[in-house]
C-alpha cells in the first residue's frame, strides 16, 4: 500500500517537511526530493531515503534555521554523514542527532576555517569508554577532510563521538559531560588520597575509569548490587585506607548525582583501589 504524504514546505532540494496522516509533521530527506516541490503537493514516503520525526517544536525550528543558514551542499554531505553513522553503528539513532550533529559540525567547520580550536578535556576518557563511537568519529573526521579539505583538531573526534553515543543511548550530551566531570573529580581525589599520579595511557587508568563509569551509571539508574555484609568487615579491617577513600568517592557521587548510593559500591571500589595500589 502506497504511503502518501502532503508537502508542508520544501526546505531545500534535499529536505522536505510533510504532513503524515499518522505521525503528523515529519522530515523527509533524499537527493532531489524537494526540487520543484511546493505546499500542498503529494509525495510518497518511499521517495525519501530517510524519514524522521522531530516532535519537539523548538528542535524543528532549530533544524529549519540550520537549513536556511547552511549551504545546501553541506547539508547534503552532513546528511550522508548521519546515514553513515547509522550504518556503522548498526543501531537506530535518536532523531535529535539531525539537529545536534548538523549544528555542531557546521559550526566546527567554520571554526576550523577560522583556526579557532576548542580543547576537549575528556578526550582520552571518551576514547576509552566509547571505542566504537570514537572509531566512527575518526572515520567521519577523515571524510570531512577528504571532502572539504578541513583539518579538525584531535579533540573534535571526541565531541563527535559523544554525539554518536548520545544518539544511540538517547542520553543528553549535558548528562554525559556531567558524568565525565564526576569521573575527573573522583580520579583527582584518588590521586590526592593515595599520593599517586595516574598515567592516562596505562591499563590501570583505563580500568579505573571503566569501573567508575559503570558505578556512576548504576547509581544514576538506581541499580543495586546487593548486600555484602561479611565482605564489608574484612575489607574495612584489611584495607582501611582504600575503604575510607571508597566512602569519600561514594559521597562525591551522592552529592553530584543527588542519589543514594548502594553501600555495596563502596566494597567494589575498595577492591578496585586496593588492586590499583598493588600495581602502582
Amino acid at each position: 500500500m502506497t504511503h502518501v504524504l502532503t508537502v508542508s514546505k520544501a526546505l531545500n532540494n534535499n529536505v522536505v517537511i510533510a504532513q503524515d496522516p499518522v505521525l503528523d509533521e515529519v522530515v523527509l530527506i533524499g537527493k532531489g526530493i524537494g526540487f520543484n516541490r511546493k505546499k500542498g503537493d503529494t509525495i510518497e514516503a518511499s521517495d525519501a531515503e530517510k524519514t524522521f520525526l522531530l516532535s519537539d517544536k523548538k528542535e524543528m525550528e532549530q533544524y529549519q534555521y540550520l537549513l536556511k543558514h547552511t549551504q545546501p551542499e553541506l547539508i547534503e554531505f552532513l546528511n550522508d554523514i548521519i546515514f553513515y553513522i547509522e550504518q556503522r553503528m548498526d543501531k537506530p539513532l535518536n532523531e535529535h542527532i539531525h539537529v545536534a550533529l548538523t549544528d555542531h559540525l557546521s559550526f566546527a567547520i567554520k571554526r576550523a576555517d577560522s583556526a579557532i580550536h576548542f580543547n576537549n578535556p575528556f578526550l582520552f576518557e571518551i576514547e576509552s569508554l566509547y571505542p566504537k563511537e570514537y572509531q566512527v568519529a575518526t572515520e567521519i573526521v577523515e571524510k570531512i577532510k577528504g571532502k572539504l579539505a578541513v583539518d579538525f583538531p584531535a579533540g573534535e573526534i571526541g565531541f563527535i563521538a559523544l554525539h554518536i553515543h548520545s544518539a544511540i543511548t538517547n542520553r543528553q550530551i549535558r548528562d554525559l559531560n556531567k558524568h565525565h566531570l564526576l569521573i575527573t573529580k573522583m580520579v583527582d581525589l584518588i590521586e590526592e588520597n593515595l599520593d599517586v599520579t595516574l598515567e592516562k595511557h596505562e591499563v590501570n587508568y583505563n580500568r579505573l575509569i571503566q569501573h567508575l563509569h559503570r558505578a556512576i551509571d548504576r547509581v544514576d539508574q538506581g541499580n543495586l548490587l546487593g548486600e555484602e555484609n561479611s565482605l564489608k568487615k574484612v575489607l574495612k579491617m584489611t584495607y582501611p585506607t582504600c575503604y575510607n577513600l571508597a566512602w569519600k568517592l561514594v559521597k562525591v557521587m551522592q552529592k553530584q548525582l543527588n542519589r543514594t548510593v548502594d553501600e555495596s559500591e563502596v566494597l567494589y571500589l575498595t577492591i578496585h583501589l586496593q588492586r590499583l595500589t598493588n600495581k602502582i
